[in-house]
């Protein structure tokens, strides 16, 4: 009965943690699903049209008072050339002004000429201006009719071209702001989710202003307490954060026995490679589900670094830290934080704001070289790769400034002038309060109605200093001239999700080949995307450039010889010897450019494989260049010897697959297993005892793609009756709480009825697995489906019953 009782008290312990992500559940989803369904019709408003239905997102339209529909394509707003009014507040300056129903089609007398509302948002900041005089003046529609009409806004005065620092304005929208949202925390109705609510209380800590205390110190208290949510990684980073701030900001320590036991949970979740997921890991420190997630796993980090300082005093603590940083530190100069344990994010410079994060981590850590890294990353990120997100925009939007103020004032400015100063003037409400946007797409996204005013205060709360949060500890990074802050923006330019590479693609072939040597991982992949679609591309320039004294440069040529594919398939030798180079993120790109180039790259096959064989130095702790090896070797999208092993040493061959069964990484496990079917009997049996291990030590890290392996060995230790695969079936059944487990349940009892008689002792723990599934008690699949697979146990157990086959079984151990 101990298999019941297990399966029991993870039940008890899953529904905690399932509610703390009740309301979290959506962010998971992808905004951009939004924009894969059919495309909505671009209404004209003027002509009678209607909001498209299904079309229900509308945006704050800055101090005005007023919301109003934008028409959205493809994860922009571009193409929006009218706004329609949803909303007015009663006592706002739009009161009497518009109303809902009307339509704007421009500023002053001029029609919007381009994207809608990028122009309202900049005519806000204009009209806030000493110069503006607090005079918007709009072309309103209005049932037939069409004219001027004037809202009078408050004169807040002009963005400093330092913004935040120096600046009047941002100064008088924090104190607007404070007031305002202190005004709300100390209502009886607020309670918003707790990391809307953790940054609100942020905002108000970081005036240093003690007029806002006793709103501050009623959510110490609450945050202290906390544990409604208690097993959601998502909300703990957040409520630690701002419990350490609080305690190091204030001396007061009545709230360190909550600040303590919020800070060993999350360090006792971790997984034993320094991850979390949607939730903490389970008792084997593997995580549930479908894995490593780092929206979370950052902030959590610079939360217990946080605490650390402000006294938290357990070796648990700073050992979570360094597990954490041994993830992190990997993708430093290599491209932007992934969602999870992945390749780096190539597409945009920031990705749901992790860089930022990051840039902030690395910073409080004094690491010098990955604070520099991600923060000039956040600095190139803005438009329209600032503008979305996995989750939507609120992450991107709360880490941006954070992680651009570690690079100084003039980088905070030139942000400011290129992005924030019309996305943050649009944001603000008329009360001063900041209500999240969102993505420009046509339905709300998962976090839709969260409080933003946190988020955006304490942006304009990094000159004060008053925080870690922003920028309390003097930066690691040398401080960026106003010139080379605008060199990292123009890198960041020229991407929108409708055109990813158009500016690329009008560059000439030398401004190109010069961008291959970027500091930026993104600026490289998008000029060798463009070289690689050029008619005549340059290939023997491409390949001149690996003997460069840059590293970035000879990186960036990786990537372009890679981009070209077979076309490069002369630049064979040259990466053969770039595999020796000191760099292991080199000797990576050019094994990946190998995989890529294909058939003819594969005399280097054997080069590879010595590579993967050898033993991870101190410089590699996760085995990371093992991982991208394995993929280039035998990935089923075009790894070298994922359909023919022909000349390949099998005692070499033997003993990279054994290597590869052993990474932590469930994706490198599961290329293996393109190998199977190409190998001999004599060599597979000779590789039983490696599958078995693989099989029975699952993969800490990519958790999701970690079972297809798993299943392969299961099938191969049934095929060749491997004694030890029987129990390893009944470890698997008893273990299914992650992604998908539901559709491996059949494949596992299948396997399992290939031992026939031998299967037969595993019937009463078998019984067991069925009531517990009849019960609809497994939380990985719904309720139907377990009982279907209630049914699907109970057929297997009559099939064990009553079968007379009695194959001959051998060990391996």
């Amino acid at each position: 009965m101990q298999f019941i009782k297990s399966m029991h008290d993870l039940r008890f312990h899953t529904l905690l943690r399932l509610a703390a992500l009740v309301s979290l559940v959506a962010a998971i989803s992808t905004p951009a699903m939004a924009a894969r369904k059919k495309d909505i019709p671009n209404p004209d408003f003027t002509n009678g049209e209607p909001i498209p239905e299904g079309a229900s997102k509308d945006w704050t339209l800055g101090a005005t008072g007023a919301r109003g529909w934008i028409y959205s394509h493809d994860m922009e707003t571009s193409q929006a050339r009218q706004i329609r009014i949803t909303e007015v507040a009663e006592d706002s300056p739009a009161n009497g002004v518009l109303k809902v129903g009307d339509v704007i089609l421009g500023i002053g007398e001029d029609a919007f000429s381009y994207d809608a509302r990028r122009a309202f948002g900049e005519a806000l900041t204009v009209a806030e201006s000493n110069a503006g005089g607090g005079q918007l003046e709009l072309l309103r529609w209005r049932e037939g009719d069409t004219e001027i009409v004037t809202v009078e806004l408050p004169v807040l005065g002009d963005y400093s071209s330092t913004a935040p620092y120096g600046c009047t304005k941002s100064a008088r929208i924090l104190k607007q702001g404070c007031r305002a949202l202190a005004e709300k925390i100390m209502s009886p109705d607020y309670n918003p989710n707790p990391i809307s609510r953790s940054l609100n209380a942020l905002a108000l800590l970081a005036t240093g202003d003690k007029t806002w205390m006793p709103a501050i110190k009623q959510e110490a208290e609450w945050a202290s307490n906390y544990s409604a949510f208690k097993f959601s990684t998502w909300y703990y980073g957040y409520v630690i954060t701002f419990l350490a701030e609080y305690v190091m900001a204030t001396g007061d320590e009545s709230v360190m026995p909550g600040l303590r036991r919020l800070a060993l949970e999350s360090a006792e979740g971790q997984s034993i490679v320094g991850s979390w997921g949607h939730r903490f890991a389970g008792d084997d420190g593997r995580l549930v589900g479908y894995g490593m997630m780092n929206a979370p796993g950052v902030p959590l980090t610079i939360s217990l670094e946080l605490a650390r300082r402000a006294g938290v005093d357990d070796p648990k603590i700073p050992l979570a830290i360094e597990r954490s940083m041994k993830l992190l530190r990997f993708y430093t100069g290599k491209g932007a934080v992934p969602y999870g344990d992945h390749d780096p994010w190539m597409h945009m410079h920031d990705d749901n704001g992790k860089c930022g994060m990051a840039a902030v981590l690395f910073n409080l850590l004094e690491e010098e070289e990955g604070a520099k890294f991600f923060s000039r990353m956040s600095l190139a990120s803005f438009g329209n790769g600032r503008d979305t997100g996995h989750t939507g925009n609120f992450w991107n939007m709360t880490w941006a400034m954070p992680g651009v103020n570690q690079s100084g004032p003039h980088a905070t400015g030139a942000w400011m002038q290129e992005f924030g100063t019309w996305y943050y003037d649009l944001a603000r409400g008329h009360d001063g309060l900041f209500r999240h946007q969102g993505p420009p797409q046509a339905r709300p996204d998962s976090t839709a109605g969260w409080d933003a005013t946190g988020a955006f205060l304490l942006a304009y709360a990094m000159p004060i200093r008053q925080l870690y949060m922003t920028g309390k500890q003097q930066p690691t990074t040398p401080q960026l001239t106003a010139a080379e802050a605008e060199e990292i923006i123009d890198d960041g330019r020229g991407w929108t999700n409708s055109n990813r590479y158009g500016r690329y693609l009008e560059m000439s072939t030398d401004e190109l080949l010069q961008r291959l040597g970027s500091w930026s991982p993104i600026v490289r992949e998008r000029a060798a995307v463009a070289l690689a679609k050029r008619d005549d591309p340059p290939i023997d320039d491409i390949i001149d450039l690996l003997d460069s004294n840059s590293l970035e440069t000879r990186i960036g040529a990786c990537q372009a010889l890679a981009q070209l594919k077979g076309k490069a398939q002369s630049a064979v030798p040259e990466l053969r010897e770039t595999l020796e180079a000191d760099d292991m993120w080199l000797r990576i790109n050019a094994a990946q450019a190998l995989g890529a180039i294909g058939g003819p790259a594969k005399v280097a096959a054997e080069d590879l494989l010595q590579m993967l064989v050898r033993e991870p130095g101190p410089e590699d702790p996760r085995a990371m260049e093992q991982r991208y090896l394995c993929f280039a070797l035998f990935s089923n999208r075009g790894g070298l010897l994922s359909d023919s092993l022909d000349g390949v040493d099998p005692d070499l061959l033997r003993e990279a697959v054994r290597a590869g069964l052993r990474n932590q990484d469930g994706r490198a496990r599961h290329t293996l297993t393109a190998v199977y079917e190409h190998l001999s009997d004599r060599e597979l049996n000779k590789l039983l005892p490696d599958v078995l291990y693989s099989v029975v030590n699952p993969s800490p890290s990519g958790i999701m793609f970690a079972d297809s392996s798993r299943l392969e060995g299961l099938r191969m230790l049934g095929e060749w009756k491997v004694a030890e695969g029987i129990d390893a079936c009944m470890y698997y059944l008893k273990n299914l709480n992650h992604w998908g487990s539901q559709k491996r349940v059949p494949e596992i009892l299948e396997v399992l009825q290939t031992y026939g008689v031998h299967a037969r002792r595993t019937i009463p723990e078998l019984e067991e697995l069925a009531d517990y599934f009849a019960a609809g008690k497994p939380t990985y699949f719904p309720e139907h489906l377990s009982k279907g697979k209630a049914e699907d146990v109970r057929e297997a157990i009559e099939y064990l019953q009553n079968t007379d086959d009695k194959p001959e079984l051998m060990k391996v151990l």
